[in-house]
């Protein structure tokens, strides 16, 4: 697979190259070109998810890796249940919340760290540092996959009181070489300083800085394989037609994802962008204008992102023409109190909901037609949100074994300002 700069199409790397540097040189984000597309879809979508996984994923990566090395990563990544539930007629979620951390972003990063993995081993991999923000559930996961991996310290900065106290003890417990900030400020702010780190060489290349989220091209194939395995599911529910696929917004890696599968030959009719309050995306498609503005805290706190940092793939993939991004887009957004009718939905359906989840399921609701057939991801474990069902909804949700394992108290994040110096003092460059 060859890849290319957002930014500078000149810009051209390898996999192995683009999952060492996580950015390419000129700050843009890597995008295959071109598309490999598949013309044996529908055999793919008869195999079970790990086998297919790992023939996609050989097919991608052949030229770099060997059969044996993929089947190592794709069997040790993706190793826990993934099942698609029907809740209506015409209407199915997927789960991919089983993994260790209770979050879909467990593929991601389990993902990206075998990657790594399978280059340290050729030696390849330096000694290097992850620094990533987030909004609580990549952090949770990152911290997870990569805890304990020699030759990788983690760094993820996390605004101070707006992530979950139940990801917050997620993403602080593992210590030694994962580092958790909570930072004086919002997500936006976070994102601010991992941007200014990347863009300063004398910091950025003495610690090999790379990412570890949604940004990376590894975490996003592995989030391609899940679109595969939900139309996958689909069709053996009888389900035959392309679907229109809801993805929560938050990112936008789930979007881009979906639209590199169906670029692939996935069949997919239409992508839904949902949104919470944060409506930068949503607006642009209303208005034709791009106007960023501070995030509000919201019900889903891992969707209150102001400026999707996958929006330039997404615009790159459409060569920013808006015509054609709202021939192949619906979107649309709910607020806190339609989170929550759409949530008394869900469960009403019989499906246990969540926040996250029932903003994808709201959105879709809207944005398709009656003989559609629909189908949305549920990014977090209900008991990920388990205060606001108890509170909201008297619901008690099961918690899986890891959740219930974690420690009650593990040390606190160290408080940081968001402030360069400080953060470079505590990546040790002056």
């Amino acid at each position: 697979m060859r890849l290319v700069s957002t930014r500078n199409s000149s810009h051209r790397a390898t996999f192995l190259d683009a999952l060492q540097r996580g950015f390419a040189p000129d700050g843009g984000l890597y995008v295959p070109e071109p598309v490999a597309c598949f013309r044996d879809v529908s055999r793919l979508l008869e195999m079970g998810f790990q086998e297919r996984s790992l023939v996609i994923v050989h097919r991608l990566l052949g030229e770099e890796f060997s059969l044996e090395e993929l089947e190592l990563a794709v069997m040790g990544a993706f190793d826990f249940p993934l099942p698609l539930t029907r809740i209506g007629d015409r209407m199915a979620v997927l789960e991919p919340f089983h993994g260790p951390t209770a979050s879909i972003e467990d593929f991601g990063a389990r993902f990206l760290a075998r990657m790594q993995d399978l280059a340290e081993a050729r030696g390849t991999a330096h000694l290097k540092t992850l620094l990533t923000a987030t909004a609580g559930a990549s952090g949770a996961a990152v911290a997870h996959a990569f805890a304990g991996r020699r030759g990788t310290r983690v760094v993820i900065l996390y605004p101070k009181g707006r992530i979950s106290a139940l990801e917050a003890r997620q993403i602080a417990t593992p210590g030694g070489n994962v580092l958790a900030y909570a930072v004086e400020g919002d997500l936006d702010a976070c994102q601010a300083l991992v941007c200014l780190c990347r863009a300063d060489h004398a910091l950025a290349e003495p610690l090999h800085l790379g990412s570890a989220d949604a940004t990376h091209i590894a975490w996003l194939l592995a989030f391609v394989l899940l679109h595969f395995e939900a139309v996958a599911q689909l069709r053996a529910l009888g389900f035959q037609e392309a679907p229109v696929m809801a993805v929560p917004g938050g990112d936008l890696g789930l979007l881009y994802a979906g639209l590199w599968a169906k670029a692939m030959g996935l069949p997919v009719k239409a992508f839904v962008v949902a949104a919470n309050a944060n409506r930068t995306v949503s607006d642009y498609l209303n208005s034709s204008e791009y106007l960023p503005r501070p995030s509000v805290p919201t019900l889903t706190k891992n969707l209150d992102i102001a400026e999707p940092f996958n929006w330039e793939r997404v615009t790159h993939f459409f060569g920013g023409d808006l015509g054609r991004m709202r021939e192949a887009l619906r979107w649309g957004s709910v607020d806190d109190a339609a989170t929550r009718k759409a949530m008394w939905e869900l469960h009403q359906r019989g499906f246990v909901p969540e926040a996250h989840g029932a903003v994808a399921y709201g959105v879709l609701e809207e944005r398709r037609a009656l003989n559609e057939t629909g189908v949305f991801m549920a990014p977090m474990h209900p008991a990920k949100d388990h205060e606001l069902l108890e509170r909201a909804m008297n619901l008690k949700p099961e918690w899986p074994a890891s959740l219930a394992a974690l420690a009650a108290n593990p040390p606190a994040a160290k408080v940081l300002p968001k402030d360069l110096a400080a953060l470079r003092k505590e990546l040790g460059v002056s």
